[in-house]
């Protein structure tokens, strides 16, 4: 019955974006778009989030039937100090969502009055422990962009039409804590563009079913753990996992993660709060991650899931300093400066705790090719840091039909064979992407915790044969696939033929004889 509410309560809150969607179709493009619901859906989030928590704890007090939407600001003021203490941030009572909705279709200056609001949240966090994680959260939402309509007039039509859209969107009950809407609504905007954004959508988007794929294996037999990171975090998709896997008070010193663009380094922050995780919980850097890591003194992490971008370019040799780089010099090579693949594997190993376990979805590419990338593959196999190669089905992610593959490391493994899962069949087809179901990903991971072999599906490889192979670790080289092709008996089909051939004399006799009789 849950199940069927749940599905209900999707529908309804995809039924409302596509209506707002449909509202400001043709004035603004889809990209953009997304960045203005979640804006503004993130702007509605924190102004009900601290509007609860005030009256939640003045009604605990026998305040009975306390608003702080109702207050003055003078009178808020007093409680500014205290609240960017424990939630980070302040809004004064005339600036929460609700108090602006109320006068938006009146306001002449909408789009003055948004940007000023903004900014106060912003400045709210400045010199306090939370600035870092508020700074520039909202500069997406340019309430002055020509994006948004040509003149001042017709931009401010469209934000009434957003604030209208937002505010009617059922967002479940905050007392229930059951806030999941808006995580799901983030991902239906991420999937409704990335879908026919191509490669600048798919790059950050990872499917929430190969995200929950990645992240039992990466948690698999633990039931809390220090720290979750992602090298290459995008929008946060895997980092929250984890906390939906875990419950986020059993990830005890918080998620990390770093970014490199910028728009989706915003998206990514506003994700957390989106997520009720707490401003002191997560720590989301923008720079690049393999050329200036930025959690230096955060390492070891016990858990890292990582879907980072295949085969970009890096500086690479280019950069004397990176070979001398503990991240990457144990391998005694980088990887190729056309395909940094393989620096993302070696700077998460570096990073990852001894009792911990990295899951980073790959390029298939980097699993058999020369060459530099050689090398690395067989000093990751030499120090035995390998723990499973998955082959993945092909069509899982937005803009690429590429079958990728898991690489899953550990620091100490205890013993040295290597298991590979061939799971390339375990998805359903659904249009034109293909889609992990709970079934498939139940047995992809009950394969991994058993390390049993399984005909066509998952073998414990010994080191000598790995080292024999070449270091080659494509699944294909390991797992055979199932032969589907018929069995031919051929003492049968001979048989068969014979008695075609003895058949076809008959006939030829017979036809013989009829043109003989009409002949004479």
């Amino acid at each position: 019955m849950a199940d069927i509410n749940k599905d209900q309560e999707r529908d309804e809150l995809h039924k409302a974006i596509w209506a707002i969607a449909d509202e400001l179709r043709g004035s603004v493009d889809g990209w953009d778009f997304k960045s203005y619901v979640l804006g503004m859906m993130f702007y509605r989030y924190i102004s009900e989030n601290l509007t609860n928590y005030i009256n939640e704890g003045e009604i605990e007090a026998g305040n009975e039937g306390f608003d702080y939407s109702q207050l003055s600001d003078e009178e808020a003021e007093q409680a500014r100090e205290d609240l960017v203490q424990t939630k980070g941030f302040f809004i004064l009572p005339s600036e929460l969502f609700c108090n602006v909705k109320k006068r938006a279709a009146a306001d002449e200056n909408l789009n003055m009055t948004l940007e000023a609001v903004f900014n106060h949240i912003e400045e709210s966090a400045k010199g306090s422990d939370s600035e870092d994680n508020f700074s520039g959260l909202f500069d997406d939402i340019d309430v002055n962009s020509n994006k948004l309509g040509a003149t001042v007039a017709k931009r401010n039509a469209n934000l009434v039409k957003l604030i209208d859209g937002i505010a009617d969107m059922q967002l479940g009950n905050y007392k229930d804590n059951s806030i999941d809407a808006f995580g799901d609504a983030y991902e239906y905007l991420m999937s409704m563009y990335a879908s026919n954004a191509g490669k600048s959508g798919g790059e950050f988007f990872t499917p929430q079913e190969v995200s929950e794929l990645l992240t039992r294996i990466a948690v698999a037999g633990k039931s809390e753990v220090n720290k979750v990171y992602d090298p290459a975090c995008g929008s946060g998709s895997l980092l929250l996992q984890a906390a939906k896997i875990l419950g986020k008070e059993n990830v005890r010193l918080g998620f990390f993660g770093q970014e490199i663009n910028l728009t989706t380094y915003n998206l990514c922050r506003i994700n957390m709060f989106l997520h009720d995780i707490d401003y002191d919980k997560f720590d989301i850097a923008h720079e690049d991650t393999l050329t200036h890591p930025q959690h230096l003194d955060d390492e070891p992490f016990e858990v890292i899931v990582s879907n980072p971008p295949y085969s970009i370019k890096w500086e690479g040799d280019d950069n004397p300093v990176l070979i001398n780089d503990p991240r990457f010099s144990p391998a005694g090579v980088l990887a190729p400066k056309s395909k940094a693949d393989l620096a993302f594997i070696m700077h998460s190993l570096a990073w990852l705790a001894s009792n911990g376990t990295a899951a980073i979805v790959c390029f298939p590419g980097i699993m058999y090719r020369g060459g530099a990338e050689k090398k690395i593959r067989q000093y990751l196999i030499d120090n035995n840091f390998i723990d499973c190669v998955i082959q993945l089905p092909s069509n899982l992610f937005y803009g690429t039909s590429i079958a990728t593959c898991i690489m899953v490391l550990k620091r100490n493994k205890t013993d040295n064979r290597t298991l590979f899962i061939d799971a390339s069949a375990e998805c359903e087809k659904v249009t034109n992407n293909n889609k992990l179901r709970e079934h498939h990903i139940k047995k992809i991971v009950d394969a991994f915790v058993s390390r049993a072999d399984t005909d066509h599906f998952a073998r414990c490889v010994p080191y000598e044969e790995i080292s024999k192979n070449e270091y080659n670790l494509s699944v294909s080289t390991y797992v055979q696939p199932e032969d589907t092709r018929e069995v031919i008996d051929i003492a049968k089909l001979n048989a068969e033929i014979e008695q075609i051939v003895a058949r076809e004399q008959v006939l030829r006799d017979e036809i013989a004889k009829i043109i003989a009789e009409i002949e004479g």
